[in-house]
């Protein structure tokens, strides 16, 4: 068991490690060690208020001093006790409320018409007022999504060789946030264990209507299968949508006949060819396939090598029998797709009061932190090199870091710095920055209209 010793905040505040025990390395995640991150100040108190404030920090006359007031938060405990509809007056409410109850998990939903943890004194007036009205759009990738076209893990695993799906899944989203709709300020969040959450912060994101989210996550409906269905995407007409031609041209098809066939293998067995030829409608054509690639079962190729073989070998025989039927002409393009195009569990997208996980929280499974991802450099992200709370209190025990998030000090080399500088930095500065000057512009706007109203 570990003892908390915290030292006054003037001096470095450390861990006897001499309390530990000596857990095993293992040991990744502990309620002592959640007690440790939470109450000695490693979590990000500050940064997580000012993000789900959006400026509205009571410094400007047209800001809505009850804004954050009405967010819900929910709390998942030790043995599963559930907490829903907790919301905070201020910083310092949440961050006592987080230091009392030590969360296994906290997650964030939307901004309700009124404060959520008064939700029944408004529903005994007998009016529906208790309604979300403002919520990030967002998404939820999970690497066990991909568990049909992956060979190395399965489940919750994950491993260097399957995570570059998560990583193209990032690119070609992101990609389309920005360029198809617009949108600025878009946080990648690391769940902790298996995959990514998106977080879409921009106004006209927030403000968006349950309708209006659906159409957004429809947009990007590509996968449709299930375990029953060998032909998981069916891409219709003579030619890709432009946001589909540019996923697969600057994102999927090089993904697919590079990294994939070189982790994956997914041509070298019969088991795992069988999967693609069932994906041919042609059965005349799957046959010839078939035999080709059992008469060189013997082959003393890599798996590698034999893959690249015979997806060549399917390329070409698909081509010049394209003209037999019209389900054949876009077949190549949709074995693509199938293996490397993003799998959004769209029903997360589609509702305003869907829960999602806060950043910077810790997975109660892993003990890994919820840490942000660049979208840009989302090619270095290792999730199994994302600091767990066991590497923390290491790192704090060997005077490696201090036990407070706003510390400047050794800013550069903790475990957790360079996450924090860039969700500062890339997301949380250029955000704040606009939704000020929305709040400015709002305010001119509406005391313009109220001297317009006088002016008869």
């Amino acid at each position: 068991m570990i003892r908390e010793e915290i030292e006054s905040r003037e001096d470095e505040k450390m861990i006897d490690a001499a309390q530990m025990n000596n857990p095993e390395p293992e040991e990744c995640f502990n309620v002592n060690y959640l007690r440790i991150y939470y109450g000695g100040n490693l979590f990000p108190y500050s940064d997580i208020h000012k993000w789900l404030s959006y400026g509205h920090d009571g410094k400007h006359p047209g800001c809505d001093e009850y804004y954050f007031g009405r967010r819900e938060f929910s709390f998942t405990l030790e043995n599963d006790v559930y907490l829903r509809y907790k919301s905070f007056k201020n910083a310092s409410s949440m961050e006592d409320a987080i230091k009392s109850n030590f969360p296994y998990k906290i997650d964030i939903g939307a901004v309700y018409s009124v404060d959520p943890d008064k939700r029944h004194a408004y529903s005994q007036t007998g009016t529906n007022v208790f309604t979300p009205v403002e919520r990030e759009l967002v998404f939820d990738i999970d690497i066990t999504d991909y568990d049909d076209v992956r060979y190395c893990c399965s489940g919750a695993d994950v491993c260097s060789k399957c995570w570059p799906l998560i990583t193209v899944a990032i690119k070609v989203i992101h990609t389309s946030l920005t360029e198809d709709f617009g949108f600025k300020h878009i946080l990648w969040v690391f769940s902790g264990r298996r995959g990514v959450h998106c977080w879409v912060c921009d106004p006209k994101a927030r403000r968006m209507t349950n309708e209006q989210r659906s159409a957004v996550a429809e947009y990007f409906r590509v996968y449709k299968g299930n375990e029953n269905n060998a032909r998981k995407v069916a891409l219709m007409g003579y030619s890709l949508h432009p946001f589909l031609a540019r996923s697969y041209v600057d994102y999927l098809k090089g993904f697919f006949e590079g990294e994939l066939q070189a982790t994956q293998s997914i041509f070298s067995t019969k088991d795992k060819y069988e999967k693609i030829l069932a994906m041919i409608s042609d059965e005349d054509i799957q046959s010839e396939l078939r035999g080709k690639w059992e008469n060189s079962a013997r082959s003393s190729l890599s798996e590698e090598a034999i893959s690249l073989v015979r997806w060549e070998q399917l390329k070409n025989t698909l081509q010049s029998k394209k003209h037999k039927a019209p389900t054949l002409r876009m077949c190549v393009e949709e074995i693509v797709f199938t293996f490397t195009y993003p799998r959004i569990d769209l029903e997360v997208s589609k509702q305003m009061n869907h829960l999602l996980k806060a950043p910077f929280c810790v997975h109660p499974k892993t003990g890994r932190v919820c840490v942000p991802i660049d979208p840009n450099n989302c090619d270095e992200f290792d999730p199994l090199a994302v600091p767990t709370l066991s590497q923390l209190i290491e790192e704090i025990n060997s005077g490696g870091s201090r036990m407070d998030v706003d510390d400047d000090e050794d800013s550069d080399t903790s475990l957790l710095a360079k996450s924090i500088k860039f969700f500062r930095s890339s997301f949380l500065e250029p955000l704040l920055k606009s939704c000020k000057e929305e709040i400015e512009s709002s305010y001119k706007t509406k005391i313009g209209k109220s001297k317009d109203s006088f002016s008869w």
